[in-house]
């Protein structure tokens, strides 16, 4: 059996991600720059603090439009537009989750989480066309909206095909 050589120690493995994504900065080398990274990240952490009352009072949301619409006249029925509103009001929830989730990856592993940040795009351009008024609405509106689904399906379907 014919053994393969060893690859010269001046090729190096071709890393996983861009070097760009993340930060990693020796403090001996570029102190101050160490420092400003540290800060960011704390303010990182107050976004993920600030978001988490988001989706809290986004829950309360939630609930206080469902009562509204289910105390309304006639009791406990819902008509299209209060269906629409709820939809509505559970998108904006999902879509501060996914944000939520957006900041939490982005403190775990200090990357730019592509996949996720496109599936956020989705869910809130997809919020959009749940509520959107199709009766007061231009085509070229409804058009440009087609587009930016089937750019961000395109970009997702890419990503993900590529992470697999």
């Amino acid at each position: 059996m014919k053994k393969e050589p060893n690859p010269p120690e001046s090729i190096t493995a071709i890393p996983d991600h861009d070097s760009a994504d993340g930060l990693r900065i020796d403090e001996h080398e570029e102190p101050l720059i160490h420092w400003l990274h540290i800060l960011i990240r704390s303010c990182v952490r107050i976004l993920a603090i600030l978001m988490t009352l988001v989706i809290m009072w986004s829950v309360a949301d939630v609930a206080w439009v469902l009562y509204q619409r289910a105390s309304s006249s006639p009791l406990g029925l819902l008509n299209v537009n209060d269906i629409l509103a709820s939809f509505g009001a559970f998108m904006a929830t999902l879509i501060a989750i996914e944000i939520f989730m957006n900041i939490v990856l982005y403190l775990r592993d200090d990357v730019l989480h592509v996949k996720l940040v496109l599936a956020t795009a989705l869910m809130a351009i997809a919020r959009k066309v749940i509520v959107l008024d199709y009766k007061v609405v231009e085509p070229e509106y409804i058009w440009a909206t087609a587009a930016v689904i089937f750019a961000l399906s395109i970009g997702y379907w890419l990503v993900a095909k590529k992470s697999s």
